[in-house]
């Protein structure tokens, strides 16, 4: 009896290698798969602008950064005793001016020059509704689309679900400025199976749509793009509440870990996900917790995980084991 309905996920025309950089930009699930890459030792640099999930957002942010654009204070605005930014989440947020800008340009400027040298860009779009700034609002022109809503007032924002061709514009145009810049950019396209429940479960499923059929009009008409499909491996596949965490919308552990496996075995090569498992021996070695720390079997198996360290980091250059080895090397738990 099947519980589940399986189905094979297209391969990645060039696997992705420990010697690529990665860069990934959308929306909260974009962070769970970052998350899961860096502990792989995968080189990635993640939202330089901060969760966004609106494709007209995903757009202006990669704009910014290929054109470096630099904030001034007529980008940012007061509001609630801080100073945001309507382009950024609000982690960039600051009491201060300056370190409010500061903090923008120089996640702009660091991802300009990582985009210079990117292999993958994984774009993660989660929703085709976008807030547009009213005539209430304060900090920007109206008719712009706010990236985050920093708690403002309601009646600063007009709510709009973009159409197929709207979509299609924007995103048409940023991948022209990317294969300008970088001409070896391939791209990722996935969407995200956060549900955003907020806008309703019919809104929802509208937007969801819009992103689909506008992704896969791009995928057909451009080379070095590929659609993952972590949103049908969710609601097709698993396609049980289960998967879902206690709010119904974001997909729980199991579910994330499910969708990291199938995009490891489609974007990964054998040679590749060999490496990974040895680094995740590593990984689990640098998380172990003894009993004794001074005992001569921990100090043993601290020197047995130095030794196969070393040896690996001597043979991919490339991977950043500066921790693991400094752990290893002393034996100081508080490194963990």
């Amino acid at each position: 009896m099947k519980f589940h309905y399986e189905f094979d996920v297209k391969k990645l025309a060039t696997s992705i290698t420990h010697q690529h950089k990665l860069m990934l930009v959308g929306s909260c699930f974009t962070e769970n798969i970052g998350e899961k890459l860096k502990k792989m030792k995968f080189s990635v640099l993640e939202n330089p602008a901060g969760i966004l999930f609106n494709p007209v957002s995903v757009a202006q942010t990669i704009s910014n950064c290929l054109d470096n654009k630099r904030a001034t204070e007529n980008d940012i605005f007061q509001f609630n005793e801080a100073w945001h930014s309507w382009d950024h989440h609000s982690r960039f947020s600051s009491l201060g001016v300056q370190h409010c800008l500061n903090q923008i340009n120089q996640s702009t400027a660091e991802a300009h020059a990582y985009l210079k040298e990117a292999d993958f860009l994984v774009l993660t779009l989660g929703s085709a509704w976008v807030y547009e700034l009213t005539e209430f609002a304060i900090g920007n022109s109206t008719g712009s689309v706010a990236a985050n809503n920093h708690k403002a007032p309601s009646n600063w924002f007009s709510k709009r679900l973009l159409t197929v061709d709207q979509t299609l514009a924007v995103l048409d145009n940023l991948l022209h400025q990317l294969f300008r810049f970088n001409p070896k950019l391939k791209i990722i396209f996935t969407i995200s199976p956060v549900r955003h429940l907020r806008e309703g479960v019919i809104e929802n499923n509208r937007s969801k749509a819009v992103l689909i059929q506008s992704v896969h009009h791009l995928v057909d008409k451009f080379n070095n793009l590929y659609y993952f499909p972590a949103y049908e491996l969710v609601i097709d596949d698993l396609r049980d509440y289960r998967f879902y965490a206690e709010d119904l919308v974001h997909p729980n552990y199991h579910a994330t870990q499910y969708v990291w496996e199938k995009l490891v075995g489609a974007c990964m090569s054998e040679q590749t996900q060999l490496l990974m498992k040895e680094i995740a021996e590593i990984n689990l070695a640098y998380q172990h917790k003894p009993f004794n720390h001074q005992s001569q079997q921990h100090q043993q198996f601290l020197k047995n995980y130095l030794v196969k360290t070393m040896a690996l980091q001597s043979q991919y250059p490339c991977l950043d084991f500066k921790k693991e080895l400094s752990y290893f090397e002393s034996g100081n738990v508080g490194l963990a």
